[in-house]
């Protein structure tokens, strides 16, 4: 596969990049991301073709609206960047699968993927800045799961996976009465259950658990968050629900290479 090919895919997932920034502004104002034209959130200046090119408008303009000169926030360039790695990855594990033959299944599959995936991000970056999990986001997901999951032998074994990560966060959710864990994080398990199956998704709670302490403990060490400080945990779960997905068969086969 030559190395053309791989940038074309990271600058398709960098313009999907874009429209998820979009989406996730117009979520939380409350207006349709089907209508209107981009604008800047804080002159509401309506953008030019210049100014909504991926990773590079950004560059171009120095971080700063051309027509207000305010900052532009950095969340637009990383979302941009991380949807195009995101999209590489899709493109290099369904490749490993392409080794078996092309058919029906895998292309489906790598739109699942795709879907799935921009789902995610958009989780991802909105729990990070607003505590919450859009219900307008994880709903479609879950269906989206649900839908694909029934077409193929895994149903069974997704659904179990998706109560069983439900129900673990759902004990959380009940004993803290909402305090350690919000019931979109219930929600959220569910999907990742759908989503990856057995055994990922205890790959993705280790991984989300893991790495949520060392943040946290990172966090209180330079006094940025203390112990009774609240931290959005959906980012955590995004986080182990990628590396699961593009590596959970690695590390499941590292780990009983330790312990058999």
């Amino acid at each position: 596969m030559s190395l053309i090919f791989y940038l074309i895919i990271f600058i398709f997932g960098a313009c999907i990049g874009s429209f998820l920034n979009c989406l996730i502004y117009r979520l939380d104002s409350k207006q349709s991301f089907l209508k209107g034209r981009s604008f800047c959130p804080h002159c509401k200046h309506q953008l030019g073709f210049f100014d909504l090119i991926p990773i590079l408008s950004f560059i171009i303009v120095k971080g700063k609206c051309r027509y207000c000169k305010k900052k532009i926030s950095w969340q637009y360039p990383l979302v941009e960047i991380a949807t195009g790695i995101v999209f590489l990855l899709i493109l290099n594990y369904e490749l490993r699968i392409m080794n078996y033959g092309f058919n029906l299944e895998i292309m489906l599959n790598s739109l699942f993927l795709i879907l799935n995936s921009c789902f995610l991000i958009v989780i991802f970056v909105y729990d990070l800045k607003h505590y919450i999990i859009p219900d307008k986001i994880i709903y479609p997901a879950i269906i989206t799961a649900l839908i694909f999951n029934f077409q193929f032998s895994i149903f069974n074994s997704s659904i179990l996976s998706g109560l069983g990560a439900a129900g673990f966060f759902f004990l959380f959710w009940l004993i803290s009465r909402g305090r350690w864990m919000g019931f979109g994080d219930v929600k959220l398990g569910f999907f990742m259950g759908l989503f990856l199956s057995w055994p990922n998704i205890l790959v993705a709670l280790f991984s989300a658990f893991f790495i949520g302490a060392i943040i946290g403990i990172g966090l209180i060490a330079l006094g940025k968050k203390t112990l009774k400080s609240q931290v959005p945990f959906a980012p955590f779960l995004v986080i182990g629900t990628f590396i699961a997905l593009f590596f959970g068969k690695e590390i499941i086969n590292w780990y009983m290479s330790l312990v058999t």
